[in-house]
């Protein structure tokens, strides 16, 4: 099977989700035997922190303006099984147009971004990936979040199918390594500064850091402003390349994911980093939405904060009961959550499609699929809305 990609970044890293979780699927892809080319747009501000120059699934095509190398995509859509464009592409009404246009089987467009894309489109403003069509040319949008959302696409973005496809992990990555001494800390934070995560990262990390001044804090991430209010036992990491990850995570007791509000109210939202962190041993303190009993066991596998109450018990909790926490959570997500999971679960669904081949849907996958929807493309939207460089594997 042969997959072309258009997204936002897979080389790099820098102050993004989406190159990790690429990453971690792409491998998984290899593994099975499957090919995939991806297209990124060579922009300076990845080009100046790219950590991958390579992908060993296919071709990793940047390029410096969509019209350098539009030619290339016809012809990787020509040879491809699947096309997938993502959130954030800075070309993704481009190449929706000549995936819609090719003779591609399962033309396929990747929220990855669903909250963010939903809350523009309802406040009336404009999404640089998403086309005056909505997502109606599609055969099936993919969501990184379930919930609510699902039918949000449909109704507001005209998606004819969806079907959710949650983050991942790569266990061969993100895996129990050493502590190391500038990582160490009894509560750690991974993460992109972003001003609508603040209030819940000031409730879960920032005041337990000022009420138990003994104890260290540390933050890894990109773009924090000078006007964050640090204090003397709050550490930072200003960038983290996927090599250093599992070290960061393993070198404190515990890290605290922040989910974004417009995803905490839509529900079923994991971030990739809840199972980053479990897959290293670390366990995780989280805020709580509706779902997440689904992904892991609250008090068994997972601590769910409501308050900086919550968090200052989880802190001074006892060490064996943060130990089988941690145990029993990478054990769910090595059982149930890495890239072979859901590359896997992409295949059920499109075993599942009504294009695909009849072998494919005979491939009899031992693996739970997961439902997509049908509608007919909503109105809503409509009325809303009146020198390339190739790096081959090796």
């Amino acid at each position: 099977m042969k997959f072309v990609i258009f997204g936002l970044s897979v080389s790099s890293s820098w102050g993004n989700g989406h190159a990790t979780l690429w990453r971690g699927l792409l491998a998984a892809m290899k593994n099975r035997g499957y090919r995939a080319a991806f297209f990124e747009r060579d922009v300076p501000y990845y080009a100046s922190q790219r950590d991958l120059s390579e992908l060993t699934t296919g071709p990793l095509i940047l390029y410096p303006e969509w019209n350098d190398v539009r030619h290339l995509a016809q012809e990787e859509l020509r040879q491809a099984d699947v096309a997938i464009v993502t959130s954030y592409c800075p070309d993704a009404v481009a190449a929706a147009d000549l995936v819609a246009d090719s003779p591609v089987r399962a033309k396929l467009f990747y929220d990855m971004d669903t909250g963010v894309t939903l809350d523009v489109v309802q406040a009336g403003g404009p999404l640089s990936y998403v086309g005056p069509n909505g997502f109606s040319q599609f055969d099936l949008v993919l969501s990184y979040t379930g919930g609510t959302a699902l039918e949000e696409l449909r109704e507001y973005l005209g998606a004819r199918r969806v079907a959710p496809l949650y983050g991942w992990v790569d266990p061969s990555i993100h895996r129990p390594v050493a502590a190391r001494d500038e990582f160490r800390g009894d509560l750690s934070y991974f993460g992109t500064y972003s001003d609508d995560r603040q209030n819940t990262l000031a409730r879960l990390l920032i005041q337990p850091a000022r009420s138990l001044p003994h104890m260290r804090f540390v933050i890894g991430g990109a773009q924090y402003p000078h006007s964050f209010p640090w204090c003397e036992n709050i550490f930072f990491v200003r960038h983290l390349p996927p090599s250093a990850h599992s070290a960061f995570y393993c070198s404190s007791r515990l890290t605290l994911n922040v989910t974004r509000p417009s995803m905490a109210r839509r529900g079923y939202c994991p971030s990739g980093r809840i199972f980053e962190a479990a897959a290293c041993g670390t366990a995780v303190l989280t805020d709580w939405w509706q779902g997440l009993d689904e992904f892991f066991e609250p008090g068994s596998e997972i601590l769910v904060c409501h308050d900086t109450q919550n968090a200052l018990d989880a802190l001074q909790a006892d060490p064996q009961l943060i130990d089988r926490v941690a145990r029993r959570a990478r054990e769910r997500v090595l059982d149930q959550h890495t890239a072979a999971h859901r590359l896997a679960e992409l295949e059920s669904i499109l075993d599942d499609f009504p294009s695909w081949p009849e072998s494919a849907r005979k491939r009899g996958l031992a693996v739970h699929s997961a439902p997509f929807a049908e509608s007919d493309a909503c109105p809503r939207f409509a009325e809303r809305t009146s020198g390339t460089w190739v790096a081959m594997p090796a």
